[in-house]
């Protein structure tokens, strides 16, 4: 038996984490947790109204997702989290010290038209720069990979499911 990783997916808007997760998580046989389920009700209020989130905001969401992902540390999980800065990736460590990062990264292009054919999710096209403008990208010290999103979800997945393979200790 082996003992699979915490794994955190993570973007701007409209990379596909929600769609990749859950894929992942089902290649990796662990289970998968909605990142934006863990956000409190002000959180999506404000985004829905068009508002990005302050640092202020996303400490109880960062907070919560990093007690699921310490909760499944051993047995292993995917969840879906934009991690944008550096500084929440740090406070999810903090927690999970032990989880790894999947970047899912793209074409702003891409992204954008992605965005804008999706019904029913909070997250406005309008906050896609302020996206942009907050990612920092995973640095040579952290434990994570970068994954591009171009190509059909199972492409993407595999992709992920190959270089998460290429992280030291992760068995499939």
């Amino acid at each position: 038996m082996h003992t699979p990783h915490v794994v955190a997916v993570m973007g701007v808007a409209g990379t596909g984490k929600t769609t990749i997760g859950p894929l992942l998580a089902a290649r990796l046989g662990v289970p998968y947790a909605e990142g934006d389920d863990f956000h409190p009700s002000a959180n999506i209020a404000k985004m829905s109204a068009g508002t990005p989130l302050e640092d202020a905001d996303r400490w109880p969401w960062l907070d919560a997702i990093g007690a699921w992902a310490r909760e499944r540390e051993g047995l292993g999980g995917v969840v879906s989290c934009s991690a944008l800065k550096r500084s929440y990736r740090d406070r999810l460590r903090a927690s999970a010290p032990g989880i790894v990062f999947v970047h899912l990264a793209g074409d702003r292009a891409l992204i954008e038209a992605r965005m804008a054919r999706r019904r029913g999710h909070f997250m406005p096209t309008a906050l896609l720069d302020s996206q942009f403008a907050t990612l920092q990208p995973i640095q040579p010290d952290e434990a994570g990979v970068v994954v591009d999103v171009s190509g059909t979800p199972e492409e993407i997945t595999g992709r992920a499911a190959q270089a998460l393979a290429g992280l030291s200790g992760t068995r499939r």
